[in-house]
């Protein structure tokens, strides 16, 4: 349809019931691009309508060469959503109204560039889809079609004007934006070569603005590769660059509190996503196959052998099929070990002040006093090696407390005023006057990957999620009413499912809360189409990312959504872990 008939149908039902929005839904033809209203709110005060602008890519007209790789399609698609946002924030609200009347809303990323449902450019094309809200004008709950044409046809089209199109922009920024792509995605692919797990570049700026803000922190302290662990890069664009790099194998980070170890291990641990130019970190590049490991006291295990780790418990509980609904420290740490390691983990990013004391060491004085085989546990200092050199994952660790590590480290860094030093040596000469004590002859480290996903006692209801009627079968095609499920996201600390808690709060490695909303859809989608109560875990999650790989986000939640991260496969089964009723594990 023409957009003149849109303006045709807001004058019919101008002042009538807020229901007569409904009559809007459909495409509309506005010349440089479709305005397709694809969801109508029920009422003002309801989560907005859902819209999307459609550009054909000769219009658009973007050269191919920045969207010609998934790496600089996506950081190409975060640069136009940014600045889309931008605009659409200086119009929200510029029509008024009761409730969400007037709101334009739109995702808004934060310092990582991810790929998101609100934006998606066609590899082929160039043609661009852009997702966002809007809070359709009432007075009451009656329709005020005037307002709405405001919103229609004066902010967006400007908004759309000044954002979506090449002409919008100085062809050297847009290059900018792709060069910076195509060297990180070059710092990624040098990292195996090299046989390093992370690269931290000269001049990074790790600190963060407060611990509420991953805004970077103004005149912070640079930082600077020691020269035994330096290595220079020859990116293709940017050049030569000088930074620290980081062996596989065994690295420890020490040093007095509050020198930086901790906020270098932060770095280390988002830098499996890329950053935008000006967040200081835009060069800090890990293996994508890292996780951050903690103790989460309280979580749910189930079918988890964590006997590596735990064994001979005195109420003669059974480690390698380790069930429990409130997990202690040590039993969550290695349980969430093990469950990294299943789902293919090389390297393993862990913060003592965040750790079990008892999983991580037992030092030689309480060895004297609690003998070893009365003690359960067997610590990660005595499995860290085996690890490195047999299963081949490297571990980097925060330690502040205990020298023991210093004996198995590769490498060993000291901070000192957020500044990396190598230490290795002076540690491990300082290491021979306090001899670690031989530990016990263990078998070989092993644990059992054959856990099988089966649907949970969850019931179905029908309800809503945010607001919104929600219900997806197979590929995102909407099921009946009977199949409906409530999901509600609580930022990035997790998510409800009916009357479930999923709790994420501790995977430290979701950083945006649509990676949650995405999950909470991947988990109903697995129930419906994948759980057959005869895959394993790790068959479940690989069929899951086959969709994804051939339908991208419609392969979980439709075409429309404009709220979804896809995240990583580590924390689908980080989530598929910590789900107690919807799914068992068994």
């Amino acid at each position: 349809m023409n957009h003149s008939d849109l303006r045709d149908i807001l004058r019919k039902i101008d002042h009538k019931g807020y229901p007569a929005y409904k009559d809007t839904r459909g495409k509309y033809d506005f010349g440089k691009y479709v305005l397709s209203i694809d969801h109508v709110q029920g009422d003002p005060f309801a989560a907005p309508s859902r819209l999307s602008v459609h550009i054909d890519g000769k219009t658009a007209g973007f050269p191919e060469e920045l969207y010609n790789t998934d790496w600089r399609r996506v950081a190409l698609e975060d640069f136009l959503l940014r600045e889309f946002g931008k605009k659409v924030s200086e119009g929200s609200f510029q029509a008024h109204g009761s409730g969400k009347s007037g709101l334009i809303g739109v995702s808004r990323p934060g310092q990582e560039v991810l790929k998101r449902s609100a934006f998606l450019i066609d590899r082929r094309t160039g043609s661009l889809v852009v997702r966002f809200q809007v809070g359709f004008p009432a007075r009451g709950r009656t329709v005020l079609s005037d307002e709405l044409v405001k919103i229609l046809y004066d902010i967006l089209p400007k908004c759309v004007e000044k954002s979506l199109f090449a002409a919008a922009y100085r062809a050297e920024y847009l290059k900018k934006n792709a060069d910076l792509a195509d060297d990180r995605h070059y710092i990624r692919e040098e990292l195996e070569k090299r046989n390093l797990v992370a690269f931290i570049a000269d001049g990074a700026i790790l600190p963060r603005k407060s611990g509420i803000s991953q805004l970077p922190m103004k005149e912070a302290v640079k930082f600077k590769a020691p020269d035994s662990l330096a290595v220079t890069l020859s990116l293709p664009h940017k050049g030569e660059l000088r930074g620290m790099g980081i062996p596989k194998g065994i690295t420890l980070i020490v040093g007095g509190g509050y020198h930086g170890k901790s906020t270098l291990l932060s770095a280390i641990e988002r830098g499996v996503y890329d950053h935008i130019a000006g967040d200081g970190r835009e060069y800090v590049i890990t293996d994508e196959n890292s996780v951050k490991l903690r103790a989460e006291d309280g979580r749910s295990i189930q079918n988890t052998d964590i006997s590596m780790f735990i064994r001979n418990l005195p109420n003669g509980k059974d480690t390698k099929h380790f069930y429990t609904e409130d997990a202690s420290g040590s039993t969550s740490q290695a349980a969430n070990t093990v469950e990294a390691l299943e789902a293919g983990a090389k390297c393993l990013l862990i913060d003592e002040d965040t750790s079990a004391t008892n999983f991580m060491i037992r030092d030689e004085l309480m060895q004297r006093v609690v003998a070893r085989e009365e003690e359960p546990i067997i610590p990660y200092i005595d499995r860290v090696e085996e690890l490195s050199e047999a299963m081949g994952v490297s571990t980097i660790l925060v330690a502040g407390s205990s020298g023991s590590y210093f004996h198995k480290a590769d490498y060993i860094i000291q901070m000192k005023q957020y500044l990396p030093y190598d230490i290795t040596e002076r540690a491990k000469e300082e290491a021979k006057v306090f001899p670690l004590k031989a530990g016990q002859a263990l078998e070989a480290a092993e644990f059992s990957t054959e856990r099988v996903i089966v649907k949970g006692e969850g019931k179905a209801k029908n309800t809503s999620r945010n607001g919104q009627a929600h219900g997806r079968g197979a590929f995102g095609k909407p099921s009946g009413r009977e199949e409906r499920i409530k999901t509600k996201t609580f930022g990035t600390d997790g998510f409800s499912i009916n009357k479930e808690q999923v709790e994420l709060r501790f995977v430290e490695q979701l950083v945006d809360s649509e990676q949650v909303d995405a999950l909470a859809q991947i988990l109903i989608y697995m129930s419906k189409n994948i759980l057959d109560g005869k895959k394993t875990v790790s068959e479940c999650v690989d069929a899951l990312y086959q969709e994804i790989g051939k339908k991208g986000f419609a392969a979980f939640d439709g075409d429309t959504s404009d709220h979804l991260v896809i995240p990583r496969k580590y924390e689908v089964y980080e989530m598929v872990n910590r789900c107690r009723e919807f799914i068992k594990i068994q």
